[in-house]
């Protein structure tokens, strides 16, 4: 199989790239338990990873595959009985935080562990600078190492540049850079293979990126090492992957030979059944819709003046290139970021200058946005799912100067059985739920406001197959009801899902628009790429910085 066309398609495993024989696995689980209070997080997983295998994690939201990778991290200790070998070795559990490098182990988390505040250099080299028994550092000797580990991996980056100033891009391949470093420079002469664990690692990577990273988990296991590789992206983890572990409800609900399995029978081993079809893309219509927005001559920093329009109860998706310029649409018209020029016009009425445009006039003009940055920018991890869900508006709550708590619990709890969140408890705080169920709250909490202009950017970004249409669902039966929703995503496959149409962003520009039956992952990804050759080169002073980087 193949993800993607042309010369940039991640091509699937090779048989010959198949683990090493006669070693014993880098890692095996036995019977590993975890429960919280009542509640089973995972309930007996077993599974091995071999020597020189790419070894896939795969599952639904709170399946078990983050609290797993937790005991393997050392942040949380396994319900006796469970059991771990490395190398062939037993391993005494519960590990306590750090030992995970001693045996060879090294994470790229979600959050990718980066410290914003220090430079590239410090972060790439933070465990041999903050290693026990130095006396001083040889910052000459550090910068070599680091500018060399960058070089290796193809990665052109001011070492001096602190991280918080690197895009979201760059940031991700430099935690994964650090990863492989970690376990090459721990295990040096030692002949172990060492074990690289990548907990969704790509979802703010380009196609370009991604094949950067399938190159770098390629040339780790041909060498010994092995990988487990977490995503939601099953394209992916077929494209990359030896074999292939299903977590459901805690449990391993089943592995596969990557090269022998179909992508139907991987979906089937996640939600425990065949996932019927989701509706196909609304072809064009002829009839007329009343235009619902009108923006004119918006601009940003990597955004040219352009205008879109959108008509009531319309899907409008936008797409490109890491760096294009899509991305900004959405918070440039909210006010999230203020943009240099432009105008909006709601259903008719006068224009609105958005270099004035703030997110509370926004709101007050029946603008919702739902940021791609879920723990950062969208929820506020440390408050409950109740408070998340009604800080735009915990105003309507009050009754004579007092808030009604019984009423926000309500309908707080209606919100969360309407939007299938679970655990559905209000007052359980949103950094205790799976990505995908705290990505449930946030869009509930804006739908629930019935705008008339919904922005999203990457609204199913780190979610399961099953939330994925609930999310997808939701958006359609909201634009029936007359919604218009602005869509941005570098998901080719879940614009072609839901959109009516699809505008094609290039260096800042709008380059090519997508209509009914147009609109397929084929032809969305298609039209990303060829987009570019129809823009000219730019001037290397005039190039965005992810692509001079």
């Amino acid at each position: 199989m193949s993800f993607g066309d042309g010369e940039g398609a991640l091509t699937a495993r090779s048989e010959g790239s198949a683990s090493r024989t006669g070693l014993p696995p880098v890692l095996r689980l036995r019977n590993v338990a975890k429960t919280f209070g009542g509640a089973v997080a995972l309930g007996g997983v077993s599974l091995d990873v071999a020597a020189g295998e790419v070894h896939g994690l795969l599952g639904k939201n709170g399946s078990g595959k983050s609290t797993l990778v937790k005991i393997l991290a050392g942040f949380h200790a396994p319900d006796p009985g469970s059991s771990m070998e490395v190398d062939g070795q037993p391993v005494a559990l519960p590990l306590k935080p750090g030992d995970f490098r001693r045996l060879g182990m090294s994470f790229v988390h979600q959050n990718l562990g980066l410290i914003p505040s220090l430079t590239v250099l410090e972060n790439l080299r933070l465990s041999a600078l903050t290693s026990p028994g130095r006396a001083w550092i040889d910052w000459k000797a550090e910068r070599s190492a680091a500018r060399e580990a960058l070089e290796t991996f193809g990665l052109r980056l001011d070492i001096l540049e602190r991280v918080d100033r690197l895009s979201p891009v760059n940031r991700a391949l430099l935690a994964i850079v650090r990863a492989f470093e970690d376990i090459r420079s721990g295990l040096e002469g030692s002949g172990r293979p060492g074990l690289v664990l990548l907990d969704e690692p790509t979802p703010f990577l380009p196609r370009e990126g991604v094949e950067k990273l399938f190159g770098l988990v390629r040339s780790i296991s041909d060498r010994g090492s092995s990988v487990v590789f977490i995503s939601h992206d099953i394209d992916e983890v077929m494209a990359i992957t030896d074999r292939v572990t299903v977590l459901r409800d805690g449990h391993v609900a089943g592995s596969l030979v990557t090269k022998d399995a179909s992508h139907d029978a991987v979906v089937q081993l996640i939600v425990g059944r065949e996932l019927a079809r989701s509706a196909p893309a609304r072809t064009a219509r002829k009839v007329e819709r009343p235009v619902r927005a009108v923006i004119e001559g918006v601009e940003g920093p990597r955004l040219a003046p352009c205008s879109v329009t959108i008509a009531q109860g319309e899907i409008l998706g936008l797409t490109g290139l890491i760096g294009s310029g899509y991305e900004e649409l959405a918070y440039l018209v909210f006010g999230a970021t203020r943009a240099a020029g432009g105008t909006l016009a709601l259903d008719g009425a006068e224009p609105l200058e958005l270099p004035a445009m703030t997110p509370r006039r926004a709101i007050d003009r029946g603008l919702a946005l739902l940021p791609g940055d879920r723990q950062n920018a969208s929820g506020v991890d440390s408050l409950s799912l109740l408070d998340n869900m009604f800080l735009p508006d915990v105003d309507r709550f009050f009754r004579r100067g007092l808030l009604d708590h019984r009423a926000m619990r309500q309908e707080a709890e209606a919100l969360g059985k309407a939007f299938e969140v679970r655990p559905n408890d209000p007052i359980q705080k949103l950094s205790a739920l799976s990505g995908g169920n705290a990505q449930k709250v946030l869009i509930a909490r804006w739908m629930n406001r019935k705008p008339s202009l919904l922005l999203l950017d990457e609204p199913t970004q780190g979610v399961d197959v099953g939330t994925r249409q609930q999310i997808f669902a939701a958006l359609r039966a909201a634009a029936a009801d007359g919604m218009s929703v602005i869509c941005a995503s570098s998901d080719a496959e879940q614009l072609a899902e839901i959109c009516d149409r699809v505008l094609i962003f290039a260096r800042g520009r709008i380059v090519k628009e997508l209509v009914g039956a147009e609109i397929t992952k084929d032809r969305i990804a298609e039209a990303t790429y060829a987009s570019l050759d129809g823009m000219g080169a730019l001037p290397p002073d005039e190039r965005p910085e992810d692509e001079m980087q």
